[in-house]
């Protein structure tokens, strides 16, 4: 399997994180709204289904993780993969998550 490269962009009110694998056409995307310093809305996921079964969305999301965690921020996990993947991962996410 290629290795998923993610770059993040930012707005004062919007982030977006866009992923990209070598040798597949596409670009996956996860967006988030900024609502305090400390808390944010993950509000979409979306994979091309170029990139479906690469493991593309499970990136996007533990980068998203990484750097709340990094910049001490809380989620709210709208968008239903990413509220998924934090049912799943309840008791590891727990200081992260808003629910």
């Amino acid at each position: 399997m290629n290795d998923v490269k993610i770059h993040r962009e930012d707005t004062d009110t919007k982030a977006r994180y866009a992923a990209l694998v070598d040798g597949v056409e596409g670009e996956g995307e996860l967006t988030l709204s900024k609502v305090t310093k400390n808390l944010v809305i993950a509000d979409h996921t979306y994979v091309p289904d170029s990139m479906r079964g690469l493991g593309v969305a499970a990136a996007l999301v533990e980068r998203l993780i990484s750097d709340a965690r990094q910049a001490g921020q809380r989620i709210v996990p709208l968008c239903p993969y990413v509220r998924s993947q934090a049912e799943k991962k309840r008791s590891e996410w727990s200081d992260i998550i808003q629910w």
